[in-house]
């Protein structure tokens, strides 16, 4: 067999390889972080369930859902070891307060304009977009709008 018909079988066979090898890697980085589980660290599952690691055992872990709901899991069942800001911040709703207070986007544009009241204080009358209803005619405006109307008539009558 010459090297050209063996290339594709060759290109193949390191495709497969280095996707397995990505996948160890993937599967033993995961196993590090089950691993590196201590009691008091906040979890999710692969259920999608948020909760505090109580015991960690060779491979189960007691976790702590809830006041007197404490669930036994299979270590390869969390998904994640989250850190005490992002647990904290998913099921308490605390933001850590990384931002100052300059950077807060107000309510309200008040203090943006540089004045105290609102701005629809100072008008007092409605705005006039242009369009009217039939009720806000005059009268006269609406009888001469009723004359500048062609009258219809039936086409037989003028053909006769």
């Amino acid at each position: 067999m010459s090297l050209v018909t063996l290339l594709p079988f060759i290109v193949l066979i390191g495709a497969m390889f280095l996707m397995t090898r990505s996948a160890k890697k993937k599967q033993q980085q995961a196993a590090d972080m089950r691993d590196q589980m201590q009691p008091g660290s906040g979890v999710r599952t692969i259920g999608g369930m948020y909760a505090t690691v109580k015991e960690v055992n060779d491979d189960t872990v007691l976790l702590d859902a809830g006041p007197g709901v404490e669930l036994l899991f299979a270590k390869n069942a969390i998904a994640t070891v989250l850190t005490d800001d992002e647990y904290n911040r998913i099921v308490h709703g605390i933001e850590h307060d990384l931002k100052s207070e300059a950077d807060l986007v107000p309510d309200d544009a008040s203090s943006l304009t540089g004045t105290d009241e609102p701005a629809d204080a100072s008008d007092d009358k409605a705005v006039d977009l242009g369009k009217k209803d039939a009720a806000e005619e005059p009268a006269d405006a609406a009888e001469a709008k009723a004359e500048d109307e062609p009258k219809k008539t039936d086409g037989d009558a003028e053909a006769k």
